[in-house]
């Protein structure tokens, strides 16, 4: 096979032991193609005996042309924050119901990857977030984000009181159960069911939604993505930040959450035909007649 791609890399859902036989099968078939496959080590530990490379996540930059990413949108969000980075493109495979960003099946894979892999595909770049957690002068912890930085509080504790700045501007100040920072790509994830907009995901720009606001009329608002977000925590009694929900940060009073677009976006490759609002149809149900 002629393509563009010649080392792939394959990557599965964590602890998941059934993706094992149809990423196996993904490998047979792409070396069959003619072309070499990686398997990313963490799937490595839930697969039998095989003859593949195997090389942990950060030491794929430079060695993988391509990550095919099976199991869910959850998966892809995780493996994407991780290989940005690295410029690797990715595609995605759901295992189950087809989701927003794995809009490949499982049951169709290879037919649908051998002509990706021929040139039948639509390219699509979608931004990241930087986030990074400062108390004084120090700066205790960062992380990326691809659908949103979520500030909220505990279960056992009060409104969240806290300042809001962009670009070095006053805001607002804020009680709240909660502050979603999304990009596009999370406008449809847990900033849609706080009320927030829903944001074509080529657009450049940041939705700031808050979460139960103790006056109605603090209402989401959609910014630019070159704004830098200050966040400034008065009190904040078992508050945490959260990445994406998959890492996370204990907050304390006087914390300062500062967040702005990262410097490089992720890529995705969809199928030709590949219609996004042909996914927010089915996915939001908007298909169905009342």
């Amino acid at each position: 096979m002629k393509s563009t791609f010649k080392t792939i890399a394959l990557i599965g859902k964590y602890k998941s032991p059934e993706i094992a036989g149809p990423l196996l099968g993904l490998a047979d078939f792409l070396v069959g193609e003619g072309l070499a496959v990686v398997v990313d080590n963490l799937t490595n530990q839930h697969l039998t005996s095989h003859p593949y490379s195997v090389l942990a996540l950060e030491e794929m930059g430079g060695k993988v042309d391509l990550a095919i990413v099976l199991g869910g949108d959850g998966t892809l969000l995780n493996i994407a924050r991780m290989l940005a980075p690295f410029d690797i493109p990715l595609v995605g495979v759901n295992q189950g119901r087809l989701g927003f960003l794995t809009d490949i099946s499982i049951d169709t894979m290879q037919d649908t990857i051998f002509g990706m892999l021929r040139g039948d595909y639509v390219t699509e770049k979608r931004m990241l977030l930087s986030a990074s957690i400062s108390r004084g002068e120090e700066q205790l912890f960062d992380s990326l984000a691809f659908n949103d930085v979520v500030i909220h509080r505990g279960n056992n504790s009060s409104m969240l009181e806290f300042e809001v700045r962009i670009d070095g501007e006053y805001l607002y100040n804020q009680r709240a159960d909660g502050l979603i920072v999304a990009t596009p790509t999370g406008s449809t994830a847990y900033a849609l069911s706080a009320g927030g907009p829903i944001l074509h995901p080529s657009l450049e720009a940041i939705a700031l939604v808050p979460v139960a606001p103790h006056t109605l009329s603090n209402r989401p608002i959609v910014l630019k993505s070159g704004s830098k977000l200050e966040i400034l925590m008065h009190r904040s009694d078992e508050a945490r930040v959260r990445f994406d929900g998959h890492t996370h940060f204990d907050l304390q009073g006087d914390d300062k959450v500062t967040v702005s677009r990262y410097f490089k976006p992720v890529c995705l490759l969809h199928p030709q035909g590949h219609s996004y609002y042909h996914t927010l149809r089915e996915k939001l149900l908007w298909n169905q007649t009342l």
